[in-house]
């Protein structure tokens, strides 16, 4: 198993086709980001997986009228269960877990053969109201998925001789 293909292969999608995603597949999109690691295993997370054009309507209006809410066959919203809860480094746990999550979800899609875009400009209340998600969870991010003709950006990325160095700053 290689992972490093998707990973490369992988870029945020511009647009979605009108093509929908078979239910095996999001299946394991979810379980991707049910498996995904969290702090002390609390697993802090709910995803609400919206496949309905209204829901998706509505929400589009919630994120500044972005086309691909409408475009993308699912969209889930990553929230949180936990936002209290600390790191020993002091640090909110939920945003490192729902990370990772939601990177395992990506992850997978990208391996079913779908794209991903991951959104975190919308208006969280309203979202909240439209989804009925209680007053003390936080929705996070939200990840749109579905068949795309890779038309997304590879943005230029840094050089490992940037960004790494070995035993000291």
């Amino acid at each position: 198993m290689e992972v490093l293909s998707e990973i490369l292969n992988r870029v945020s999608a511009n647009s979605f086709l009108d093509e929908q995603l078979p239910e095996e597949s999001l299946q394991n999109i979810l379980n991707a980001g049910r498996m995904a690691p969290s702090a002390k295993n609390r697993q802090p997370w709910r995803f609400i997986v919206m496949k309905s054009p209204q829901i998706k309507e509505k929400i589009k209006e919630t994120a500044y009228g972005d086309e691909r809410f409408t475009q993308a066959p699912v969209v889930i919203a990553a929230c949180t269960t936990n936002i209290g809860y600390r790191m020993p480094n002091g640090e909110l746990s939920y945003p490192v877990d729902l990370s990772f999550a939601v990177s395992f979800m990506m992850l997978q899609a990208e391996h079913e053969g779908f794209g991903t875009s991951l959104i975190t400009t919308f208006r969280e209340d309203e979202v909240k109201k439209l989804l009925t998600i209680p007053y003390s969870m936080k929705v996070i991010m939200m990840l749109l998925i579905g068949k795309t003709e890779k038309n997304g950006d590879h943005e230029t990325r840094h050089p490992l001789d940037r960004i790494v160095s070995y035993d000291h700053w």
